[in-house]
């Protein structure tokens, strides 16, 4: 697997490319910020980008979405419960998060269970609303991408419109712990985790 995390943008979110070694071709995740660095990242890596995939809607982490489309043309997947925020900057506070606003409609919308195939890999889609209605993450081989679902140590904020404290945590306990304590996770914003560790040490859900 072909992995690379770049924290763009003033919040620092995590925008993940993720590849196929054997065909080189791959996926972005949250293009949130900062599109120069990321296409080049892309360039550099050698990659065909099959998707562009949102964990969910917020500002943070769609930012840079229509530079990269721009230069890419490749499709844009969210769940079907954040489409309404992608499609207007005052449901996603790209106008107040990044001075710039974002307002698209995405080519295909997922829900849970859902695959997509890059190469020889695939991205199943894990429905975890708490963070937003249609919060998602991916499980790829052995790690996951927790959006602002899961966090090292913490879980996403459930103070924005669409946030529910009791569903985020009923979708991290019932989707996200019943995977194996090696699974390496891998968040929208700071540093990794395992899914072990979050079982142990993790506050808010012990």
């Amino acid at each position: 697997m072909i992995f690379k995390r770049i924290p763009v943008g003033l919040y620092a979110a995590n925008c993940y490319i993720i590849g196929c070694e054997n065909t080189k071709e791959g996926i972005i995740v949250d293009p949130g910020a900062d599109a120069k660095t990321i296409l080049a990242e892309i360039n550099a890596l050698g990659l065909d980008i099959k998707y562009i995939v949102l964990t969910h809607g917020h500002g943070d982490h769609i930012g840079a979405l229509e530079d990269v489309h721009n230069e890419l043309d490749v499709p844009i997947l969210i769940h079907g419960e954040d489409e309404y925020m992608l499609k207007n900057s005052s449901e996603n506070f790209t106008g107040v998060m990044n001075n710039k606003k974002v307002e698209m409609t995405p080519h295909k919308t997922l829900k849970d269970g859902d695959i997509i195939e890059f190469g020889n890999m695939k991205a199943e889609v894990i429905h975890t609303p708490g963070h937003t209605k249609g919060g998602i993450c991916l499980s790829i081989e052995d790690i996951l991408l927790t959006g602002d679902t899961l966090f090292a140590g913490s879980i996403g904020r459930t103070d924005f419109p669409g946030g529910s404290f009791e569903e985020i945590i009923k979708s991290i306990k019932t989707k996200l712990l019943k995977f194996d304590d090696n699974i390496r996770v891998y968040p929208g914003h700071g540093p990794h985790s395992t899914i072990g560790a979050e079982r142990v040490s993790n506050p808010f859900i012990n």
